[in-house]
């Protein structure tokens, strides 16, 4: 599916990402190691050129194969509630856990060489 696409919309963690060849992106976490493959069928949108796909919601048949690059945690964000007058405060610390996601760059074939029937030469006697 990712031949010769310019970008395409998936969604993902009830988010939606665009997916560009050549850039990597950051989603929630799925499961898998670096180097696996992990094929998403949630696509909204293909644009190859002139040509634009549109999903209602979803394009039908239609999967965006990434290639996890690493698995990581992402900044840590603290939360603080506090209530005046009352004397209450509480301190939370939460960090997400993520996949950096790439198109795979390792989908290029090379030809097979071709098979040529040549006859042996036939030696010279001298």
């Amino acid at each position: 599916m990712t031949q010769s696409m310019d970008f395409a919309i998936i969604e993902t963690g009830g988010k939606q990402y665009k997916v560009v060849p050549e850039k990597s992106l950051e989603i929630e976490k799925v499961d898998g190691k670096a180097g696996d493959m992990v094929s998403f069928d949630k696509v909204l949108l293909i644009a190859d050129g002139e040509n634009v796909e549109i999903g209602t919601p979803y394009l039908e048949g239609k999967t965006i194969d990434l290639e996890i690059v690493e698995q990581k945690r992402g900044k840590k964000i603290r939360i603080l509630r506090f209530k005046a007058k009352s004397r209450h405060r509480r301190r939370q610390g939460h960090r997400q856990s993520l996949s950096k996601v790439a198109l795979s760059s390792n989908k290029k074939t090379t030809p097979t060489p071709k098979k040529t029937s040549q006859k042996p030469k036939a030696k010279s006697a001298q």
